[in-house]
């Protein structure tokens, strides 16, 4: 053991190392991994369950196994991007009833959010016209505008928007 530790730049002695392992071993709270922030957790819930990988996925049913809210929550966001990917406008009535049945108030929000542009979402469900074209382009001009830090007048933009394509 020592061979493997001391080129590391480990000075202290063998009973030294015993020592620590022995309380490690006895100790009453067992050395845990530390739980997965909050990032890779909505990260793992919005990957599609087939692309996660062989330890992803084990650890993401260990989280939903302790949080049933988190678990509820899993189902609708999954159902709603299996919906929006394969474009099923006739289960969006459903899926704000099965929402609105759970205790999941920040998705209450949005389905109540849906529910007000009930049109406009079938519409962009159904509609093969989309407004991704448009929208890139506003939000290039955005930037473009955030550079000058909002001072960039209809002028200047005019003559930066061509140069910046």
């Amino acid at each position: 053991m020592g061979e493997e530790i001391v080129p590391l730049g480990y000075q202290g002695g063998y009973q030294r190392v015993r020592a620590y392992f022995r309380e490690k071993r006895t100790s009453p709270n067992p050395i845990t991994a530390r739980p997965p922030s909050p990032r890779v957790v909505a990260g793992w819930i919005l990957r599609r369950p087939e692309t996660l990988s062989e330890t992803d996925d084990p650890r993401l049913k260990a989280v939903l196994v302790h949080c049933p809210e988190l678990d509820a929550r899993t189902t609708h966001v999954r159902s709603f991007a299996q919906m929006l990917t394969e474009c099923q406008s006739e289960r969006l009535a459903e899926w704000i009833d099965a929402v609105r049945h759970d205790d999941l108030p920040n998705l209450h929000t949005l389905a109540a959010g849906i529910e007000r542009d009930r049109d406009a979402v079938i519409a962009g469900l159904t509609l093969p016209w989309k407004s991704g074209v448009v929208e890139g382009h506003a939000n290039r001009i955005k930037t473009l505008k955030r550079q000058k830090l909002g001072r960039a007048g209809f002028a200047l933009l005019r003559k930066r928007v061509p140069l910046a394509s």
